[in-house]
């Protein structure tokens, strides 16, 4: 999945876009709501590219986890993160069976789902080989342009830059 400009801010529920950097707060976009506000340097900002899972042997990228919830719903929502505790860990060893137990915690999966499913929600969920096999732009890269001629530039008949008069 393609999670860029995507964020999470501790203690604020749902996801927000990225949408400028001010000088002591981040300029975000609530994705359901669509409401702009700021969050200042003090909030814990999480960009969901950067999280990852633990597993028994490596971290795996939220990205990835998210895959894998697609391939298993075959496109569709996931269950609801409001699940017991129980059908969250069964659902989530499912998908990851090697996740760290001790360090994955249910709010952590509880979080993840809900994720999940706001972008399912709002049709934001894309794979990244997709974005990826597109075709290329045709359109020619400033180093790839062709040089344009330059043309000398006379001046009228007669004038001097430095005519001096008495």
């Amino acid at each position: 999945m393609v999670l860029k400009d995507l964020l999470a801010i501790a203690g604020s529920p749902g996801l927000y876009k990225f949408i400028a950097q001010g000088k002591n707060a981040v300029i975000v976009e609530h994705l359901e709501t669509g409401k702009r506000t700021s969050a200042h340097g003090a909030a814990r900002v999480s960009s969901l590219e950067d999280i990852s899972v633990f597993t028994d042997t490596e971290e795996v990228p939220l990205a990835e986890v998210f895959d894998k919830i697609y391939e298993k719903e075959n496109g569709a929502a996931s269950i609801n993160h409001k699940s017991s505790p129980e059908e969250l860990k069964d659902y989530f060893s499912e998908l990851i069976p090697e996740y760290d137990r001790e360090r994955v915690y249910v709010s952590d999966i509880k979080k993840i789902i809900q994720w999940y499913n706001i972008l399912h929600s709002l049709d934001m969920l894309e794979k990244e080989e997709a974005k990826e096999n597109e075709a290329p732009s045709l359109e020619k890269t400033r180093d790839e342009k062709e040089p344009v001629a330059k043309s000398k530039v006379s001046s009228p008949a007669g004038a001097s830059k430095n005519k001096k008069t008495k």
